[in-house]
């Protein structure tokens, strides 16, 4: 019988891949071995998102002792048009994980400097578009029904936080570069330093300069400029095997890589607009006050525990994208299998525990009884969409490192907007459901979205995926290109 075994590893002398794993003891080994190679890259992607997570708390923290009016118009800034734009330029920048993680797979280390800046061109574009909605940020936060003073706060904090909207520019793409090579402790310790002054310049521009509102607008962007510069200095003086210079190569199959960039923005933005709808649905409620606070409180809960899976959907897709482009389709098939089934656990471990605490774990949020209670009825809601929401993010990371951006997009638009949104309309208005039912319909589209993304997932042809990663490295890696083509 073939063994995965060989001279006491699991990898074949030929390529490196796996053979073939029979017998739980196979199973066990590569389990093992795909478990430490994934949290080596999602524990300090995980750090990096908390502490970039922690940035926007810490702000918040600070404008909330300067008064309510601040407070509020920073939380709508930053939650409207701070995570609009954040989503959209993440969302551009994925495709870079695509491309840049099968290239370094394929030993084409040399094109990840080039696909980067290809990469900086295309979001510095992004962000000029997305400009209209900061300096519009008043009238358009009037339109969606906020107060005149509200609007107008919150527009002008978010007029000074432009320089912050294109340092994502530079930011996203020099952070795929990295993650393609899992040279993710850089991450990890850029992200603590910018937290740290964040907390220091915000102390000093509000209440030692005086600076109020606006001064943590401008602590905001200086923090986010910090971090982003770092990561330059350390890919210009650190990556010399990935960073030749600039190149003109960047502004070849342009276009090809915009559309990778659009798809991977539009299946980014529609999970994130999708989740925000519900708030907006259940802001139409008669007891609308109540409803949208416990809805708020299990988003917030949950929201902590997507930091975990968006880390996870970086890793798997950085390990999916490195062995496709290595050749190795079995690793690439049992790396994903070890991390949906990890994560599923996780998922369910978290929903035994919403559920058992259902009556408490409200009271960390507030000290109303009523609320309390409204929380504790979406408690197994909030279950139910943690456990699809630990394996959904994966899929979406395998989806990234593979290319099937499109594909995502076009069944989370079938899933999410022509079912889940219709259905929680009409379970919650129509039949009368509240929260609940709005909540419930939503869910049912998550759950027929991860349903067939799992079909996908169960009938790709990996070795073929390997023989597309190999066309897409040679047709967009530019290997006609010679090195006279560096500027600099």
């Amino acid at each position: 019988m073939e063994t995965p075994l060989l001279n006491g590893n699991l990898s074949s002398a030929e390529d490196g891949d796996y053979r073939p794993a029979r017998g739980f003891k196979e199973i066990r080994s590569v389990f093992w071995i795909e478990t430490v190679k994934l949290w080596k890259i999602a524990g300090p992607i995980v750090f990096n998102m908390m502490c970039q997570f922690g940035i926007n708390t810490v702000t918040t923290i600070f404008v909330g002792h300067i008064g309510a009016l601040e407070l509020s118009a920073v939380s709508i800034s930053l939650a409207v048009i701070g995570t609009l734009a954040f989503g959209f330029m993440l969302g551009m920048g994925s495709a870079l994980e695509t491309l840049c993680g099968q290239a370094f797979g394929a030993g084409q280390v040399k094109m990840l400097g080039v696909y980067m800046q290809r990469s900086w061109v295309i979001l510095t574009v992004s962000a000029i578009v997305m400009l209209p909605i900061y300096i519009f940020a008043t009238p358009i936060l009037k339109v969606l029904g906020e107060e005149d003073s509200l609007a107008e706060a919150a527009g002008k904090f978010t007029l000074y936080t432009i320089p912050q909207l294109f340092s994502l520019a530079i930011y996203f793409p020099a952070q795929k570069f990295l993650q393609a090579q899992s040279k993710v402790y850089v991450l990890a310790w850029s992200s603590l330093a910018a937290l740290i002054l964040h907390v220091i310049i915000l102390w000093a521009f509000i209440y030692g300069l005086g600076w109020g509102m606006i001064g943590a607008a401008i602590a905001y962007d200086f923090s986010s400029w910090a971090m982003t510069l770092a990561l330059l200095f350390y890919v210009f003086r650190y990556c010399k095997e990935g960073w030749h210079g600039f190149s003109w190569s960047a502004f070849k199959e342009i276009w090809a890589f915009v559309r990778l960039s659009l798809a991977s923005a539009v299946m980014l933005c529609l999970e994130i607009w999708y989740m925000m709808s519900i708030l907006i649905l259940t802001g139409h409620l008669d007891n609308a006050v109540i409803a949208v606070a416990a809805l708020s409180i299990c988003l917030n809960i949950n929201g902590i525990q997507a930091m975990l899976f968006i880390g996870i959907n970086a890793a798997i897709s950085v390990r999916v994208s490195n062995e496709l482009g290595s050749g190795r389709p079995r690793a690439a098939k049992y790396s994903v299998y070890v991390t949906v089934f990890q994560c599923f656990i996780v998922g369910l471990l978290c929903m035994v525990i919403v559920v058992i605490t259902k009556e408490n774990f409200a009271v960390i949020y507030t000290s109303s009884k009523e609320l309390q209670v409204a929380v504790s009825k979406l408690a197994f809601l909030l279950g139910v969409t943690m456990v699809l929401n630990s394996v959904q993010p994966v899929i979406g990371g395998v989806a990234i490192g593979s290319g099937w951006q499109a594909l995502v997009a076009y069944i989370n638009i079938g899933c999410y907007y022509v079912f889940g949104l219709p259905l929680g309309f009409l379970l919650g208005y129509k039949a009368d459901m509240g929260v609940e039912g709005i909540w419930a319909g939503m869910i049912c589209g998550t759950a027929l979205q991860t349903i067939l993304l799992l079909i996908v997932l169960y009938r790709t042809n990996w070795n073929k995926e390997v023989q597309q990663t190999s066309e897409r490295v040679r047709r967009w890696g530019g290997q006609e290109d010679n090195d006279e083509n560096g500027i600099i």
